[in-house]
């Protein structure tokens, strides 16, 4: 418990600090974060004998980002996403020149990691940006992590006294339904204090927002687990003394935030 507590403290440092450093400092953290947390995915799934290209996968991801970031920094025209294309295209050609026995389950879960990693991490970056491009601002990305942190320990307070009825004993059998809606509690509480300083939201929305975090964030955690448990893994790495890999640690983001972003979207809209 002292390892976890000291490597969430100086983590959550870090991650609040990019977030008040500016859109710059913002941007080159969660892309640097986003490689790793793909990179872990491809290396989770290699004991399964999944030979990824890891190569292209990193590379297509940190063009995808970068796309996104050139988009929302410098207003770049739409048509670079045509670069998409060829890097796309790359998982299929490279694998012409492979002597792997199965290329196309390698292909599947290349563009796996892409689903499962790089879009969550884009709509999460896309939250600082939702007031229009070029507009930085740092509330809705903090609110986001907020209410996922109050979450996760709502839900692990109230499940460890109150726990009593399984949540999805199959995928994660110390999750409650307790312990979920203890989550909810405690990320509504802390919704209505960032309504008191946040003015862009009511409280009512904020309080929908997090909801929805709890909602799917849990899933996000039960997909990442129901991933883990497939492989015979207990984490998805070690990056992080105390907690596992950056997988274990966003797992709640990797569903919720795609969400999260469309609903503030057509609020705002």
């Amino acid at each position: 418990m002292k390892t976890r507590a000291i490597t969430a403290f100086f983590f959550t440092i870090v991650m609040l600090a990019s977030l008040y450093l500016g859109a710059w400092t913002f941007t080159v953290f969660y892309l640097l974060l986003s490689v790793f947390a793909l990179r872990e995915f491809y290396i989770l799934i290699e004991p399964a004998g999944i030979k990824v290209q890891k190569i292209t996968g990193l590379a297509t991801h940190i063009l995808i980002f970068g796309l996104l970031a050139g988009f929302m920094l410098l207003d770049l025209d739409l048509r670079y996403l045509l670069l998409i294309i060829p890097a796309c295209t790359a998982f299929f050609l490279t694998e012409l020149y492979r002597y792997e026995p199965e290329p196309f389950r390698n292909i599947a879960f290349g563009f796996g990691g892409l689903f499962f990693v790089t879009i969550p991490f884009c709509f999460f970056y896309a939250l600082a940006f939702l007031l229009g491009k070029t507009q930085f601002t740092f509330h809705f990305p903090l609110a986001f992590l907020l209410m996922l942190w109050a979450s996760d320990t709502g839900a692990y307070l109230f499940g460890r006294k109150l726990g009593k009825h399984k949540l999805f004993e199959r995928h994660s059998p110390k999750k409650t339904w307790e312990g979920f809606f203890g989550g909810v509690l405690t990320s509504v509480l802390v919704s209505f204090i960032i309504s008191l300083y946040f003015t862009e939201l009511s409280f009512a929305a904020w309080a929908g927002m997090a909801v929805l975090i709890v909602s799917f964030g849990t899933l996000g955690d039960l997909v990442e687990s129901m991933l883990k448990r497939s492989l015979g893994a207990k984490d998805s790495g070690q990056l992080l003394p105390g907690h596992g890999g950056l997988l274990d640690r966003f797992d709640g983001l990797l569903i919720a935030a795609p969400i999260v972003y469309a609903y503030l979207w057509l609020i705002l809209n």
